[in-house]
């Protein structure tokens, strides 16, 4: 699998350095919602979990928790409430659709 990144595509805010990842987010929902990317499970949030774990669990790399934070519409918290649906999509749907 290839490393992307949620900046790759996305425009300067004129922030400094700081970029922007709409088009990223907006870009993984869009192909979410039209099939393009498919989704591979739906799992809950128990415990203690957080993001980054499920990252490293579902994809291998941990550094993939904004793609499940993205998909699941949850925002930008590594750590959610216990209970929280979250959406695993295909990575490498994402990585051609983001990447």
């Amino acid at each position: 699998m290839a490393i992307f990144s949620r900046y790759r595509n996305s425009p300067v805010l004129g922030l400094g350095a700081q970029y922007g990842t709409s088009r990223a987010i907006a870009a993984i929902r869009e192909g979410i919602r039209t099939g393009i990317i498919p989704t591979v499970e739906v799992t809950t949030v128990s415990g203690n979990q957080r993001l980054d774990q499920l990252a490293a669990l579902y994809y291998n790399d941990a550094r993939f928790w904004w793609v499940l934070s993205a998909a699941s519409d949850i925002g930008w918290a590594l750590q959610v409430p216990e209970g929280t649906l979250i959406v695993i999509p295909d990575i490498n749907a994402v990585a051609g659709v983001v990447g």
